[in-house]
């Protein structure tokens, strides 16, 4: 997390927001460009984009009661996979609303959905980019991740994952196919670094 003062204020703010009653509900946060956030291309970076998603999932671990739910066990937020589609490019200073909302779960993962929505100007209300996320609790104390189940018992979310819609379950079927040719991958040694 790169974004110290924008984490401290989404923090903050976050506590005294109202807790979040509905764990698949889109969660919004406001944000704007600031020049920090573009690259020499005069919009947003794609690698900030990634880093303000992370604002997002924040305020949705504190609203929802998964802050406590972590602490409680010991927990930290891992991330394995993310994925990216930019579609209209941020301006300097444009301002946007990043929406995050968990479209679902099985017994290890929480698949996330993050949009950036352009808030004024003739392109109000168009999705900029979305971004997917699938990520875990993982436990330091047992180093293990948390079953899903038992974190949202803890918050008293014990209901079923909605269904997964096919963009997302397409993309957990590519990541899978990713993971297998990553582990058998045979390491490459350059002899032109030493």
């Amino acid at each position: 997390m790169n974004l110290l003062f924008r984490l401290l204020r989404v923090v903050i703010a976050s506590w005294f927001k109202p807790k979040i009653t509905d764990i698949l509900s889109i969660q919004r946060i406001n944000l704007r460009v600031w020049p920090n956030d573009v690259d020499m291309n005069m919009h947003m970076n794609n690698s900030r984009y990634l880093a303000i998603m992370d604002l997002g999932r924040v305020d949705l671990i504190v609203r929802s009661g998964l802050w406590g739910a972590m602490r409680r066990e010991n927990a930290m937020p891992v991330l394995s996979t993310a994925q990216m589609r930019y579609r209209i490019p941020l301006n300097p200073l444009e301002r946007y609303t990043l929406e995050t909302s968990l479209v679902g779960w099985d017994d290890k993962w929480l698949y996330i959905e993050q949009r950036f929505i352009i808030s004024k100007g003739r392109k109000a209300g168009a999705v900029a980019a979305i971004g997917l996320v699938k990520g875990v609790f993982y436990s330091r104390t047992t180093k293990e991740t948390v079953p899903t189940q038992r974190l949202l018992d803890i918050i008293g979310a014990a209901q079923e994952s909605p269904g997964l819609p096919p963009y997302i379950t397409d993309w957990i079927t590519a990541d899978e196919s990713l993971r297998d040719y990553v582990r058998a991958a045979p390491v490459v040694k350059d002899d032109r670094a030493d």
